[in-house]
């Protein structure tokens, strides 16, 4: 979606899934009960402020995308959020991990999009509590109707995400299942991804090359666009003169690997001292995953 600009709509934890890779930690407020949570109008008039400051140091914003500290069609406010988040003339996706489908009001917030992302992992009711950990009032077989009534109706962009966790979902049978479901409902693009961010339980590990590979291969089979999510990203996170802000409301969705923190304070000409203070303050983290360091925010 090239440059994103990400809108935070749901306060850490609030989510319907406690998945096992969650880069956020686990989930502690387990719920499918939609509510607001934020004014839609403050949520407008900082993206707006945002997408001001970013034009004037002539970035470009690609996207607004909702990629919040839970799910963000737990937001009741979401369809109309969207739309006056549409008035910049700026494409808005939503990243969902498809559980509250099955409604018919999120389907309907849903439609006004640009773009979805749809979370599929598993078709097996026995690894969906596995690996997503769900809130017990959900089905699986209503979530999945849903999913296939959105794409139905849906004119904008539909694309998918699996996240493969060695050992849970990454089976030959298992990802044969995966892929024919998400055929049925023809994404343009269908993604592979892997956890290389911090998970929120420690023995979460990705698969081996081979078995990537054999996913790969078998999505292929079925779906015509299949891309690998494998590898961090490089340079795709954007300072404006506001160092700290603007690497808070980074790390509080998005982990960033330690060489890309040097990299932003380098373009602004300042030092590790902030990163120090932040941490020092209790409001982000050092972490390690995979001999790699990262600096998450400190959730309370």
């Amino acid at each position: 979606m090239g440059r994103s600009l990400g809108v935070n709509n749901i306060p850490p934890k609030y989510c319907s899934y406690s998945c096992v890779y969650c880069q956020l930690g686990i989930t502690y407020n387990l719920t499918i009960e939609r509510r607001q949570f934020y004014e839609p109008k403050e949520i407008f008039k900082e993206a707006k402020e945002k997408i001001i400051r970013l034009k004037e140091i002539g970035e470009k914003v690609d996207f607004i995308t909702f990629v919040p500290d839970g799910e963000p069609t737990l937001d009741i406010n979401l369809g109309e959020e969207i739309r006056m988040l549409k008035s910049f003339s700026i494409p808005v996706a939503v990243i969902t991990n498809s559980s509250l489908l099955f409604l018919e009001s999120v389907r309907q917030d849903l439609y006004e999009a640009d773009l979805v992302s749809l979370k599929v992992d598993t078709v097996s009711e026995l690894t969906f509590k596995k690996i997503n950990r769900p809130n017990h009032f959900l089905n699986l077989d209503a979530i999945f109707d849903g999913i296939v009534e959105f794409s139905k109706v849906f004119k904008g962009k539909l694309i998918t995400e699996t996240m493969l966790v060695k050992g849970i979902n990454d089976s030959g049978e298992e990802l044969k299942d995966i892929a024919s479901f998400i055929a049925k409902i023809n994404p343009s693009k269908s993604y592979i991804s892997i956890p290389t961010r911090p998970p929120a339980e420690s023995w979460v590990i990705f698969p081996e090359e081979e078995v990537l590979n054999m996913a790969y291969q078998i999505f292929r089979e079925k779906i015509k666009n299949v891309n690998m999510l494998i590898t961090p990203e490089e340079g795709e996170f954007t300072i404006t003169d506001d160092l700290q802000e603007d690497l808070l409301s980074i790390v509080s969705v998005h982990p960033i690997r330690e060489e890309e923190i040097h990299k932003l304070l380098s373009e602004k000409r300042s030092d590790f001292s902030l990163v120090s203070s932040l941490i020092k303050e209790g409001k982000i983290k050092k972490v390690k995953y995979n001999n790699k360091i990262f600096y998450i925010r400190k959730l309370s």
